[in-house]
């Protein structure tokens, strides 16, 4: 027992601790590692939540294309959500030559003729294209509409938006399979998600969307358009279906 415990205490004596200068500048170089890791860090959440936005457009045009195949089988023409029928845009309507933002006109709603589809398109283009100019939430392109609603508890507008109040039906029964109660957009969102709303990933992202209106008839139609974007910047997050 005692060569034991002489032992332990001469094998106790021969551990070499670490000097005060070894341990500052271990500190050092931790201290200097975090400070150049923090902005890799940082573009790697931002870039994570870039993707999950893309991500949640895809999902959204993927559910609008069910839609549009349904309301083909039980109206006769497909439609996206918010359309009253195929050839009419969601309710708000864009007014045209408004130079490059689309205005948002009330509830004026039109018969889409191919100039007004141009106009129409051209003016979300003006918004979204390559070089588009809707790269903040306070972008003032106010003819774009929420897909889940301004006021969604889960996942409200950004304050300082600009996006258009909510779309309100105003033009039922204009055919004879065409929806006869309100078809209110951010209603039929929310039925194709099971009544739970999406939500960006960015502080001041939320998802909108605009239909270019169909027109023509038989053979000669032109079906409706749809497009998706996050306001975080709609020129950079947007995702468009054309059936």
């Amino acid at each position: 027992m005692k060569q034991t415990l002489k032992t332990l205490i001469r094998n106790v004596k021969s551990i070499n601790g670490n000097s005060l200068a070894e341990f500052a500048t271990v500190t050092a170089l931790m201290a200097t590692l975090a400070a150049t890791a923090a902005p890799k860090l940082s573009e790697m959440s931002e870039g994570a939540k870039a993707q999950k936005s893309v991500d949640e457009l895809d999902k959204l045009v993927k559910q609008a294309g069910q839609f549009y195949q349904d309301t083909a089988d039980n109206e006769g023409r497909g439609r996206f959500p918010g359309q009253d029928k195929y050839n009419q845009p969601v309710t708000g309507g864009i007014a045209q030559g408004s130079g490059n933002s689309m205005t948002w006109v009330g509830a004026t709603n039109y018969s889409a003729t191919s100039a007004s589809v141009g106009a129409h398109e051209s003016a979300i283009l003006d918004d979204i294209g390559e070089n588009g100019t809707y790269t903040t939430w306070k972008s003032n392109n106010s003819g774009w509409i929420s897909v889940f609603g301004i006021a969604n508890s889960d996942f409200p507008a950004p304050a300082e938006h600009t996006i258009a109040p909510d779309d309100i039906d105003n033009i039922t029964g204009v055919c004879n399979t065409c929806p006869t109660v309100a078809t209110i957009g951010k209603d039929e969102w929310l039925l194709l998600f099971g009544g739970e709303p999406m939500g960006s990933q960015f502080q001041d992202g939320h998802f909108v969307y605009q239909v270019v209106a169909g027109y023509g008839s038989g053979n000669n139609t032109y079906p409706p358009v749809l497009y998706v974007a996050d306001i975080e910047n709609a020129a950079n997050f947007n995702n468009v279906l054309e059936p």
